[in-house]
């Protein structure tokens, strides 16, 4: 892992010290992703059954996950197991209930109410990837606040293991969840599914979770086109720049580098501090820890990513941490609080020594589905709210209209869009010809 000066680096140095690991998809990518797309939209569940076949090496006779596969993953769980999900599950949603938005009904002039309703969406699809390692924390962090939300149909995919079955934590998770309408599909060809819906699975309005180059290419397909289902944000590789001071424990920010860095060869760990000893005893604690480390395969790969950067004071970390707009950000300093009331662009903050990353990819309650790539400038971090519509109500009284009517006139006029006006103006004369109150 490379430690640098930042001082010492001219403008291009800097630039590619911040460069993140290439997100652009490749054409072949997403032309193979359309492909698939193409032949789940065309032949259904038999294209699905095919894709599994062709790229998981797996023939399955149903999609659908039943009870009695749910039932035999429970038994594979420990009851040790089934607790942390338990509590990870309490914790998201005691967190998430919070981002209940509320119905406002305002008069904002007599005789003209305005009001903002909140719908749930009424099918959700959450996409639970199983590539290099199975995620049930996900599931919890799409599944609790679809739930929050009210979305009636929950419809989630997940790929098949070698067995043909789906992942028990998964498939535990789901039903602490309330989610019963679980698939064994995976890749381009999940979300075609539910982009479009097929024989066995259910279409829905907006697809959730995170995936593979494909996966991505296809939400992306999928939310272009009007027919499709809309995504839920931008996703690049994951990322944690950590804020650290001379009072940070040097092993405690390589082991959170280390967390973040085992996820994908392409991830990326940046540690910037001002103090020079402490940059050289963290990437000392790095190479120790990563000898006993089960991903080291990965970790060397994604770890030619990452950087140590060392600055001249905590106002240049700050600086820096702000333009580079992380997805997780660590702040580990004497005085944490003081530096995030100056932090705009994080997608999560995690402060103080005893605030590790992995609690909020887990069972902090906070969401670990969050913007990356620098979208945390202008993208929050997956809520409640992202699984609801906001939908506007305007009532006028005749009075109302009367009273404001002409400003709308005026405002069309200037636009030069007469059939805007007329269609008020009418109103205006009915008003004062029928008197109406």
């Amino acid at each position: 892992m490379q430690i640098l000066d930042w001082q010492r680096l001219d403008e291009p140095g800097r630039r590619n010290a911040l460069a993140r690991p290439g997100a652009a998809l490749q054409p072949r990518t997403v032309s193979q992703a359309q492909a698939i797309i193409d032949a789940v939209r065309a032949e259904g569940d038999a294209a699905l059954r095919r894709c599994t076949r062709e790229f998981d090496g797996i023939d399955l006779a149903e999609l659908r996950v039943d009870g009695a596969e749910i039932e035999a993953a429970r038994a594979e769980l420990a009851p040790g197991q089934i607790a942390a999900i338990e509590t990870a599950i309490a914790n998201v949603d005691a967190f998430h209930r919070t981002g209940l938005a509320g119905a406002v009904s305002l008069e904002v002039q007599p005789g003209v109410r305005c009001e903002r309703l909140i719908r749930p969406l009424a099918a959700v699809g959450l996409y639970v990837p199983a590539g290099s390692a199975p995620l049930p924390s996900t599931v919890i962090m799409l599944a609790v606040p679809a739930r929050i939300a009210g979305c009636a149909q929950r419809v989630l995919c997940t790929p098949a293991q070698r067995n043909g079955r789906a992942n028990a934590a998964v498939l535990v998770a789901a039903q602490l969840c309330g989610v019963d309408q679980i698939f064994k599909i995976g890749g381009a060809q999940a979300i075609a599914a539910m982009a479009y819906g097929s024989a066995s699975v259910p279409k829905v309005a907006k697809i959730f979770g995170p995936g593979n180059a494909w996966v991505t290419a296809a939400k992306q397909l999928v939310a272009a086109d009007p027919a499709g289902a809309a995504l839920d944000m931008p996703a690049g590789p994951s990322e944690v720049l950590v804020i650290a001071d001379d009072s940070a424990r040097a092993e405690f920010v390589a082991a959170d580098l280390l967390a973040q860095a085992e996820h994908d060869p392409q991830a990326q760990a940046i540690l910037v501090t001002a103090s020079a000893p402490l940059a050289r005893a963290v990437g000392a604690a790095i190479q120790e820890q990563l000898t006993s480390l089960s991903r080291r395969a990965i970790l060397q790969q994604s770890l030619g990513g990452c950087r140590i950067l060392i600055v001249a004071d905590l106002e240049q970390a700050i600086a820096l941490a702000e333009d580079y707009a992380p997805e997780h950000l660590l702040i580990q300093t004497q005085q944490p609080r003081a530096v995030l009331e100056r932090i705009h662009n994080a997608g999560s903050v995690f402060l103080g020594n005893w605030s590790p990353e992995a609690m909020g990819d887990y069972c902090s309650g906070v969401n670990h589905v969050l913007p990356t790539y620098g979208y945390a400038r202008a993208y929050s971090g997956l809520s409640v709210q992202d699984f609801t519509r906001r939908m506007t109500v305007q009532e006028l009284s005749p009075a109302g209209l009367r009273e404001l009517g002409p400003t709308a006139c005026t405002l069309a006029h200037l636009e030069g869009l007469d059939a805007h006006a007329a269609a008020v103006e009418l109103r205006l004369a009915a008003v004062r010809r029928e008197g109406a109150a």
